[in-house]
């Protein structure tokens, strides 16, 4: 007798079938993820960045230590992730999962606004540093690293960022236009990068908690696009059920509107993909054929996540199946 699973697989036929119905690009969809993101950004601009703890309040929140703390003390132990008997939603440490996922994006957010208050001080400064380094953590560290330094002979980056552009950086220092920062700027500047390095810190805790607990929450979708991408479609699904319930051509979008609020460019050739291109069957594909490889793990995923939500093959056979599928037809 077929297993739920292997009925699955066998609709894998019609999904290919379908798959060139997907829309490479969603049009509505993506006018209002760019709303959104319009949206957001003013919302940033509007911020008072006079005042570090009024723009950066994330960290002082009941939510964010309640978190933090449960995920800490779930890193000290093995999974407590229940495989049968219990429905999956109704798990406690699925129900972490979730929190973990939602507070991982506020913590981005949060980063990106530390990040404009950090540059809308140390301009002053530097001014051309921020075009030099447009990662907000390495930024962060590298203006903590500089502090008032005017001679950046005397300033060892070694480690914070690539040679090459180490060279650039000191270069630029030697000619810039800035000016020494007041003392109380400059305090509340590295104290800012304290607290976005802190924020980094955290989330990676999550992440690695929420990546941890993936191989027994999604075991098929993770076999797919990993336990890092998975937790990531997941977390901004808004579940897994939720995941299973989507369709394909949103699956690929997921994790853009994200990335684009954090100034980072989604756009892949002339169309929009979000987290699935962080998989490694993407980023090994040739970039012409790289829209089929994204519709065609868009689709895989929601199948996976069908069979991982009523936990139709928690061994991941079915996922590696799919994976297979993808293989032969990119």
């Amino acid at each position: 007798m077929a297993t739920l699973a292997d009925t699955f697989l066998a609709d894998l036929d019609e999904l290919s079938d379908n798959e060139a119905e997907i829309p490479a690009d969603n049009g509505g969809d993506t006018a209002d993820m760019d709303e959104d993101v319009d949206g957001e950004l003013a919302d940033l601009e509007n911020l008072n960045y006079d005042d570090l703890d009024s723009v950066s309040k994330l960290q002082k929140t009941q939510r964010y230590i309640d978190v933090i703390q449960k995920v800490e003390e779930a890193l000290q132990k093995d999974s407590d992730v229940s495989i049968q008997g219990v429905d999956l939603e109704d798990d406690p440490e699925y129900q972490l999962i979730v929190e973990c996922n939602a507070l991982s994006v506020d913590i981005e957010n949060e980063i990106v606004i530390i990040h404009n208050f950090i540059r809308d001080k140390y301009r002053l400064k530097f001014p051309e540093l921020e075009s030099l380094v447009h990662h907000p953590i390495d930024y962060a560290r590298v203006v903590k690293k500089i502090g008032n330094e005017m001679d950046l002979t005397l300033v060892d980056l070694e480690g914070l960022l690539p040679s090459a552009i180490i060279m650039v950086v000191s270069v630029t220092a030697s000619t810039t236009t800035g000016k020494p920062l007041p003392e109380e700027v400059l305090n509340k500047t590295i104290e800012a990068c304290d607290r976005a390095l802190a924020l980094d810190s955290a989330k990676k805790k999550v992440l690695d908690f929420v990546e941890s607990r993936m191989g027994y929450i999604a075991p098929n979708v993770s076999a797919i696009v990993g336990s890092a991408v998975a937790a990531k479609l997941m977390g901004t699904a808004g579940g897994l059920s939720a995941l299973a319930k989507m369709p394909a051509c949103n699956v690929q979008l997921l994790g853009a509107k994200k990335k684009n609020l954090a100034g980072f460019s989604t756009a892949t050739s002339q169309f929009h993909v979000g987290y699935i291109e962080q998989t490694e069957i993407f980023q090994t594909t040739p970039p012409s054929f790289r829209p089929r490889a994204c519709r065609l793990l868009a689709a895989k995923s929601t199948l996976a996540a069908r069979v991982d939500s009523i936990r139709g093959d928690p061994s991941g056979k079915t996922g590696r199946s799919l994976k297979d599928e993808i293989h032969k037809k990119n």
